[in-house]
């Protein structure tokens, strides 16, 4: 199964709160048509920071990787991205090569994982193990003691992916998503 999340921050964003400020969207347990390979193979990745010329990829990764409605618009996209507190890592091939996905996490009195996006082509090949353990790596130098996430309780691929790297299931959030699917809240302090 492909590994793939999608966290969102708007409705908490909108309702001013910032505590445990990230869900990874439902239903990313299928594999990408044409997609093939096995976890984890050796890709060369350089991890570097976001450069506004990166958006449109991005956004177009973003679309071709989550169905209407979860998937971000151009305007949520960029509002995260430019968010206080907010920054955004891009995994390339090589040092100018062609973006194998991003992440977008947020540091304030604690760290956020908003958004893990992979290229199809470049999934089970540990470009979402490097962009979040850089995440990570960020948001401890910031001082954050820990960093949470979301997932849908049906995402058994992101359960596991994020319990290969250290966290754990501190609750439930009834009805997160707008399907009506409850999320579990995930949690890694960061020593």
């Amino acid at each position: 199964m492909e590994i793939f999340c999608h966290i969102s921050v708007e409705r908490l964003w909108k309702s001013g709160s910032r505590s445990n400020c990230c869900r990874i969207c439902p239903g990313m347990n299928r594999r990408a048509s044409g997609v093939h390979g096995s976890y984890n193979v050796a890709v060369p990745s350089v991890v570097r920071d976001f450069k506004n010329e990166d958006f449109d990829v991005l956004w177009r990764m973003d679309q071709e990787c989550f169905p209407s409605g979860i998937s971000y618009s151009k305007q949520q996209l960029k509002s995260y991205i430019r968010h206080r507190g907010s920054f955004t890592l891009v995994a390339t091939k090589g040092s100018d090569g062609e973006i194998q996905g991003f992440i977008i996490g947020h540091c304030a009195t604690s760290g956020h994982i908003i958004t893990i996006d992979v290229n199809p082509r470049t999934r089970r090949s540990g470009v979402g193990s490097v962009l979040l353990r850089a995440a990570e790596d960020r948001i401890r130098d910031a001082g954050c003691p820990y960093v949470g996430l979301e997932t849908a309780v049906d995402n058994k691929t992101a359960l596991s992916f994020y319990k290969r790297h250290g966290y754990s299931v501190i609750r439930t959030w009834p009805r997160y998503y707008p399907n009506g699917v409850d999320a579990l809240v995930l949690r890694k302090e960061l020593a």
